[in-house]
């Protein structure tokens, strides 16, 4: 059975549970990271030297790195399932899944800290108006790529769409005001009925 060792609050681990729940994997999770400690004492940095949040054990086969991690399991276990079966289509899902550590992250998680980890009376106001506004514009290019496909590298889910809806979750539990996007928060309401995505994705926010 795989291992995982990770919180079920952090963004990353979440990415790697829902792509478990997609693939019907059974998995033993094991609570590591923030408020329950241990990522870094010595055993845990021998199997991951960042010290971060999800590793996996497969077997003898230890990975780390969240998305490192979901093409692993779609790799050995997907069964068509999560990737594109042409190159052109598997291009398309994994540059969504690079798009969202270099744009989407960026933008959205100072928002998120700012209004979820951060005391009332310790936020910075430019922060935030900036955060939610690089945020808007982010979702802004997800919208149009939604606009003619129910998911964002075509017909069928992908694991492009795995680290775009675990934030957009959070972007939707936000207290905040949010301009309406059609093709966008419908892509976001097909999220919410899936099983996996209910499951792992969409709990409380801390």
């Amino acid at each position: 059975m795989i291992k995982i060792w990770g919180r079920t609050d952090s963004s990353n681990v979440q990415k790697v549970l829902w792509c478990c729940g997609e693939l019907a994997l059974d998995f033993d999770r094991v609570d590591f990271g923030g408020k329950f400690g241990g990522n870094k004492e010595k055993p845990y940095l021998d199997i991951n030297p960042n010290g971060l949040v999800p590793t996996i054990q497969d077997g003898d086969f230890i990975l780390w790195e969240s998305n490192s991690v979901m093409r692993y399991l779609v790799d050995k276990y997907g069964q068509g399932k999560l990737l594109p079966s042409t190159p052109e289509g598997r291009a398309d899902a994994n540059r969504w899944m690079d798009w969202q550590l270099t744009t989407l992250g960026p933008s959205i998680v100072p928002l998120f800290w700012s209004l979820i980890r951060t005391p009332a009376d310790k936020r910075d106001p430019k922060v935030v108006n900036s955060a939610l506004e690089k945020t808007s514009g982010a979702w802004t290019i997800v919208d149009r790529q939604l606009a003619n496909r129910p998911y964002v590298a075509g017909n069928d889910l992908t694991l492009g769409d795995i680290p775009l809806g675990v934030w957009a979750y959070r972007w939707f539990n936000l207290p905040i005001e949010r301009p309406k996007f059609a093709n966008f928060d419908a892509w976001y309401k097909r999220l919410c009925e899936r099983p996996a995505y209910q499951k792992h994705i969409m709990i409380p926010l801390t």
